[in-house]
């Protein structure tokens, strides 16, 4: 079964559990999927629909961010709840040390030395790592290994 298809099927099963708040968050997820594969005329692939879940996990982490400061707790609750009914939709993340080992692998493979190299180290890091790690933190050690 596909990503989407399984997507799918928790919007059907959140119907009948009358769960209107995950119900929510589902339809907000195939909308952006619906939409992607409308404007570029493709079916997407679990690979696409994890990069659409990772897009819409960091817009609910800045929202979170911003509401806590404006101090607008329920709307923090309601972002919090989405965010985390998108996060069952990712795989297996990679730890900390995991994206750093990747990161010197790939940084070596290159032959990168130096900030100049960052945007191609970031565009091959991106390639093996999407969907498997937070960009946020492959961003940080590609350019911790770039300075050393």
């Amino acid at each position: 079964m596909s990503l989407k298809d399984r997507i799918t099927e928790d919007m059907k099963a959140a119907m009948r559990a009358r769960d209107s708040a995950r119900l929510l968050a589902i339809r907000m997820l195939l909308a952006a999927c619906k939409q992607r594969e409308v404007d570029e005329r493709i079916v997407l692939d679990d690979t696409a629909v994890v990069g659409i879940v990772d897009k819409l996990i960091k817009q609910r982490k800045d929202s979170i961010t911003a509401f806590q400061q404006a101090g607008r707790t329920d709307l923090v609750d309601k972002e919090t709840a989405e965010l985390k009914v998108l996060e069952t939709y990712l795989p297996a993340r990679l730890s900390a040390e995991e994206i750093e080992s990747e990161v010197q692998a790939l940084v070596a493979e290159l032959g990168a030395a130096g900030p100049a190299d960052m945007g191609r180290a970031m565009a091959a890091a991106k390639s093996r790592l999407a969907g498997k790690a937070d960009m946020g933190l492959v961003s940080a050690a590609v350019k911790a290994a770039l300075s050393r």
